[in-house]
């Protein structure tokens, strides 16, 4: 069944093309048409397009269809092009003419749209609450190392002392501005489109207002060319938002490979949470970072390539539109699994304790020296000039370091402004 069937048959090869994964991946979506069809069914009761009893049935029959989804009962058969044409056979078969009228005030379009934009509300909110779970996990571990330190780098090279709780604390408070974008990304995604018809509104009195109120959206897409060309622009905004979230995830994944490698030994994880070598039995690879680190790679890609797609469509509706479903949801589900994952391997870390007296930390605190001199009342460029002869004479002996009293230094974390700024969101 096709929604824009008109009693001709279509090539086989062309409707193949043109359907693609479209079943698949409507499974994802199959709640929020439902959702929004029974919101549809109430509000063409509300002008007087159905009766009380029609209202009734097909809301019942669509929660039947809800429940078969829970159980894992519902499909979408290769007979059906979408989860749409799909929902108002199975109305159409239980209920007859009643179910032919679902679809009345509305086209595919406006169909497709809020029950994607529903879908994304729903996984944004999802997504922003798995993020700040790890912020949690992240702030409990700079507080629980924050005495132990770590060198900090610049340019890969060994630059000024950091901390454990430094570390773990700067990608919560990066996080934390993903979850700004998210915030964001969520008002976009927050307005109704239905009633928008094809672009180009209705002639029946519909209600948009009712609907809008009964899906839970905080307001409208008041103008339907507007809302029509939401389509692109809502999967544009979430695959962005999501690529900046994946950006500090990626970053912090390659931190900690780098950081289990004999090189730095840093940290290292319970050997249940990495795997080993088919011949190198002394391996301890940390794969699930480095899977994380690709998976964010792969998402930050997806936020182009909706750019790409979408850049130069005219007002309307086009097909290209279908090619963006996909990654969407394929950014959205990843990302999730993506946080779970790194939320649970993260919590189980081992912090190293780090052996200052290396050779190679012998220049760690040259900046500390620099500043003790300019206090005891040296100028900065005298200072600076005195022990930079003294690390190229070798005669440079590091000192313990000085307390770095400022906020958010390491040895003053401001972790309490820090999550702050966590409960304002």
């Amino acid at each position: 069944m096709k929604l824009w069937d008109k009693g001709i048959s279509i090539d086989k090869q062309i409707e193949k093309f043109t359907v693609g994964n479209d079943r698949e991946l409507d499974m994802h979506l199959a709640e929020y048409d439902i959702q929004a069809s029974k919101a549809h069914a109430k509000m063409l009761g509300k002008i007087g397009i159905l009766t009380e009893q029609e209202v009734e049935s097909l809301v019942a029959e669509l929660d039947v269809l809800k429940d078969q989804l829970e159980k894992g009962e519902f499909q979408i058969e290769e007979d059906f092009e979408d989860v749409h044409s799909k929902i108002e056979l199975e109305l159409t078969k239980k209920l007859g003419d009643t179910g032919k009228k679902i679809h009345t005030a509305r086209s595919r379009n406006d169909q497709v749209l809020v029950a994607q934009q529903l879908y994304f509300k729903e996984n944004l909110q999802q997504i922003s609450q798995k993020t700040k779970t790890l912020i949690d996990v992240l702030l409990g571990l700079a507080d629980e190392h924050k005495e132990k330190v770590l060198p900090g780098y610049t340019h890969l090279q060994v630059a000024m002392p950091s901390s454990f709780g430094l570390w773990f604390s700067a990608y919560a408070e990066l996080l934390i501005d993903d979850l700004y974008l998210l915030e964001a990304g969520l008002k976009i995604v927050d307005q109704n489109p239905l009633g928008s018809a094809a672009g180009y509104g209705s002639s029946f009195p519909i209600d948009r207002e009712f609907t809008t109120k009964e899906l839970g959206f905080s307001t409208q897409k008041f103008n339907v060319v507007a809302a029509q060309m939401s389509r692109g622009k809502c999967e544009r905004t979430v695959t962005s938002n999501i690529a900046s979230l994946a950006n500090t995830l990626s970053r912090f994944a390659m931190d900690i490979c780098l950081y289990m490698s004999q090189n730095f030994d840093f940290i290292t994880f319970p050997d249940e949470l990495t795997t080993g070598s088919s011949i190198m039995p002394h391996k301890k690879n940390p794969d699930v970072f480095e899977l994380v680190r690709g998976k964010c790679n792969k998402l930050q890609a997806i936020a182009n390539e909706m750019i790409l797609i979408t850049n130069n469509l005219p007002s309307g509706y086009h097909r290209d539109f279908q090619l963006i479903k996909e990654n969407s949801i394929y950014a959205v589900e990843n990302m999730k699994e993506i946080l779970d994952i790194s939320t649970h391997s993260i919590a189980q870390i081992k912090v190293k304790k780090v052996d200052l007296k290396d050779e190679k930390y012998k220049y760690l605190f040259t900046v500390d020296s620099i500043n003790e001199l300019v206090i005891n009342g040296k100028s900065f460029r005298d200072a600076y000039k005195i022990i930079g002869e003294q690390v190229q004479s070798g005669a440079y002996e590091a000192s313990e370091g000085m307390k770095h009293t400022h906020s958010g230094s390491k040895d003053n974390l401001s972790l309490n402004l820090i999550k702050n700024k966590l409960q304002q969101l």
